[in-house]
């Protein structure tokens, strides 16, 4: 082999190498989160998981959550407070673990907590696009983990979430069931391919019947299983940044959303809705990633609010 095809060779391998490290070290790429399939919830990320990605630390216990390892019972000195929702909830590659929802809470609920409780931890149940019905049945399988207080956090669009199914794992990009063999196979297969369709997956989204309803039914469900559990209930649910200001919610979500008033009026659960307190924001685009998901402040405000509320109905 001649010595210049030799150096020319060598030279894109170690191209090969350093953008290969550069893609892991720098952005978590080679190393994303991966999911499985579950026959009721549809779902779920994949338990025992560590990564970072764009510099931001996820890691996944053994239930699937997003926090820490956690014994299934907890200790009687310890307050334990069950968050369920969706992407939100979860924070996504956005959120460092330590500016999630949940650890913002478990911060401000330690600093209020004036009981016998000596410490406070704050669960991550949550998965993206799951709603109601999802939500449902992870704590139908797994538990409320014997938290005293369970907090269900949506979003308007979860109002009409579908039926969970696990036909996105293993097919949609987001939904990887196993890592990729390399970080640049990643980066092609995420910004480069372009997404096949997912057979059946219109059926799914196309589901017929009164989704609103079906997901009240799963909301009132959940409640349910806390009372059984003894735990405390609360409803939270933020807008989507098109909802605020001089926008308002589109008709069909007015309906939804003062179903969802009445509903929890004739159940009796605590409901927090964020629209009337980002509205009130002097300037509430400020709280968002993007149309849906909310920043470090967002998440902030929220979990502010949520550990009030909990305080007022735990006594603590």
């Amino acid at each position: 082999m001649k010595a210049p095809l030799v150096i020319s060779l060598v030279v894109v391998i170690g191209l090969f190498v350093l953008i290969e490290v550069g893609l892991r070290l720098l952005f978590g790429f080679g190393n994303p989160l991966t999911y499985i399939r579950d026959e009721q919830i549809g779902y779920l990320l994949a338990p025992n998981q560590r990564t970072r990605r764009f510099g931001h630390r996820i890691e996944i216990n053994q239930y699937s959550m997003r926090s820490e390892p956690i014994p299934k019972t907890p200790s009687p000195s310890t307050l334990r407070v069950l968050l369920l929702g969706d992407s939100i909830a979860n924070g996504g590659w956005w959120t460092d673990q330590n500016h999630t929802i949940s650890s913002l809470m478990m911060r401000s609920l330690a600093s209020a907590v004036t009981s016998n409780y000596q410490q406070v931890k704050v669960l991550n149940a949550s998965a993206n696009s799951w709603g109601p019905r999802n939500e449902l049945a992870y704590l139908q399988k797994f538990s409320s983990f014997n938290a005293q207080a369970v907090v269900l956090l949506i979003n308007t669009d979860d109002l009409f979430a579908t039926a969970p199914t696990s036909l996105p794992v293993g097919r949609d990009r987001n939904y990887p069931d196993k890592k990729p063999p390399l970080a640049v196979v990643e980066v092609f297969q995420r910004y480069v391919l372009k997404p096949t369709p997912i057979p059946g997956i219109e059926v799914v989204q196309n589901e017929e019947g009164d989704r609103v309803g079906f997901n009240l039914a799963a909301i009132g469900k959940i409640q349910a299983l806390a009372r059984q559990e003894n735990s405390q209930f609360l409803l939270v649910m933020t807008p989507l940044l098109r909802e605020i200001g001089e926008s308002t919610p589109r008709d069909y979500e007015m309906k939804a959303r003062q179903r969802l008033t009445e509903f929890c009026q004739a159940q009796q659960i605590t409901y927090l809705d964020f629209l009337p307190i980002f509205n009130s924001n002097q300037d509430p685009k400020a709280l968002y990633q993007d149309h849906i998901h909310l920043n470090l402040q967002g998440n902030k405000l929220v979990s502010e609010v949520i550990s009030r509320s909990l305080v007022r109905a735990l006594g603590t």
